[in-house]
């Protein structure tokens, strides 16, 4: 029995301009061999981004015997972002790949360098609520890679359990459950920070509250009207993630753990709360399937437990470059990505972190537990916003660094905030954003 998502994604992309998280590099790993055409896929190098691509491949040469893929892959966060640039420059792009929707997909010039598959009929199996997040001038350029997911905690239910704790619906109540939790001799919240873009989510994944705060923050952003060092609702995730440092919370070896620890942290109960991309779940299923359903999930919680809501993100989307010499093949393989067939593939190769946005896609009734604590969610257009990325196309490139330095307590949260605002100037100036210049 499949889990059914009510499609109610479309409330998310009203007035959604652009962006992604920069969770973004590049060495062959599995080609297949014989005649036809072969082209090239290159997607992250995570294990689950991998092990969907490689599924796809898969699954689609099997139904298109004369069309090979060789999927390739790329390093993530910023030297993914300046591989993905340096080979759309130089025309070395592989014929399809993978990248960020939002913010990120308009910094890589998509007018010049994608080609649109607005008409193409395969888009009409696409949500609506995903076109826009890859849409330039009224053109789309993608297909949805995996399920939207969500900037959130994920939690080891059996040390919430074993404590006697209850899921935290306002910050009071989750730094008490932390306290209880150091206590107890756990680490209450697992930080990595050698991968430094796990060091974000307490700003990013907070926005929800941001947006129940102030709704028309994301267009005063846009318009270089609100600041987070000045707004008192945008600062909070830097001074939760201050106020987290500062009260002895992370896990002693947080500034070098590297991404893949904190999830073995958590899956092994060693840690409790990992506020991350529920896209782990995928490398937690991967690395420790044993205990998937060991953890669940709850919003990033703000001050108002009547307004606890979710942050969520949108897939990336998988792109053709002007490049390509085989742009024919590429739009039948982006169409095998936007139907139940290449949904069922990627659910073969990684489990799903959140709904698909395909028309007939469903995620299986084995889905981990922390994906089916999202749901309802998901399914309330009250109870979730958009990440800020994907309803305003400014997003400085430094964020990670700078919020590794304020859970390093090397800055302060207003020193961060402040930091931030200057990194964003950069980019808006680029895009010529009105009231940047």
């Amino acid at each position: 029995m499949a889990i059914k998502v009510t499609r109610r994604w479309a409330p998310l992309a009203a007035g959604v301009a652009a962006l992604g998280l920069a969770l973004t590099g590049c060495s062959g790993v599995g080609a297949g061999a014989g005649s036809g055409t072969t082209i090239t896929f290159l997607v992250n190098n995570s294990d689950t981004a991998v092990a969907a691509a490689q599924e796809l491949s898969k699954e689609f040469t099997a139904a298109n015997p004369d069309i090979q893929v060789d999927v390739q892959t790329r390093p993530q966060g910023s030297d993914g972002d300046n591989t993905i640039k340096t080979k759309l420059a130089t025309g070395d792009m592989a014929d399809v790949f993978e990248y960020n929707s939002g913010s990120l997909f308009q910094q890589i010039n998509p007018e010049q360098k994608l080609v649109a598959v607005t008409d193409q009929s395969y888009m009409s199996d696409v949500s609506d609520s995903f076109k826009p997040v890859v849409t330039a001038n009224k053109q789309v350029y993608a297909v949805p890679f995996g399920g939207g997911n969500s900037g959130a905690v994920l939690y080891n239910k059996k040390v919430y359990a074993k404590l006697g704790l209850s899921v935290p619906k306002t910050w009071a109540e989750f730094m008490s459950n932390s306290q209880k939790i150091k206590a107890a001799g756990i680490a209450p919240i697992i930080q990595t920070y050698k991968d430094t873009w796990t060091s974000q989510l307490f700003v990013l994944g907070d926005f929800a509250n941001v947006a129940k705060a102030e709704p028309n923050f994301a267009a005063d952003y846009t318009a270089n009207k609100a600041k987070y060092a000045s707004d008192p609702a945008a600062i909070k995730g830097f001074q939760h993630q201050e106020q987290a440092a500062k009260a002895g919370l992370f896990n002693k070896d947080f500034a070098s753990a590297t991404y893949q620890q904190g999830l073995d942290m958590l899956a092994n109960g060693d840690g409790a709360q990992y506020p991350i991309l529920t896209s782990a779940l995928a490398g937690i299923k991967a690395s420790n399937p044993d205990q998937i359903n060991d953890i669940g999930m709850f919003p990033l919680p703000g001050d108002d437990a009547s307004k606890n809501a979710l942050t969520v993100w949108f897939p990336s989307g998988v792109y053709i470059p002007k490049s390509s010499k085989h742009v024919a093949e590429a739009e039948k393989f982006q169409a095998f990505i936007a139907s139940k067939q290449g949904c069922d593939a990627q659910t073969k190769g990684s489990a799903p972190s959140g709904p698909y946005l395909v028309k007939d896609c469903t995620l299986p009734s084995s889905a981990p537990a922390a994906v089916q604590d999202m749901l309802p969610f998901f399914n309330d257009p009250s109870k979730n916003s958009p990440a800020l990325e994907f309803l305003s196309p400014v997003k400085g490139p430094s964020l990670e660094q700078i919020t590794v330095e304020v859970g390093t307590q090397q800055a302060t949260a207003q020193k961060g905030a402040s930091l931030y605002d200057e990194d964003v100037k950069k980019q808006a100036q680029q895009l010529n954003l009105p009231g940047w210049n």
